[in-house]
């Protein structure tokens, strides 16, 4: 689990590169690079309010992979106030 002051979504990152999807850690935030149709998908998902699983690593590295986890939580008094 990382914690992060803030999240950029990068939808830049070509299928042909191998990778699922990116992420990495930068200053004190997060940067997850993901192909044009994750966006397409993560941008509904969030205009519905739903949670969404981004899964990075490449593509053929088997059981080894990292998720970027967005979620709609019901109480607010545990998140971030700031």
């Amino acid at each position: 689990v990382t914690g992060a002051s803030f999240v950029v979504f990068n939808g830049a990152l070509k299928a042909s590169s191998g990778f699922l999807a990116k992420s990495s850690i930068v200053e004190d935030g997060l940067m997850v690079q993901i192909t044009r149709e994750t966006m397409e998908s993560l941008r509904q998902a969030l205009r519905d309010k739903k949670d969404f699983k981004i899964t990075c690593g490449k593509m053929d590295a088997g059981d080894v992979k990292e998720y970027v986890d967005i979620c709609w939580v019901e109480n607010e008094e545990k998140t971030n106030k700031g």
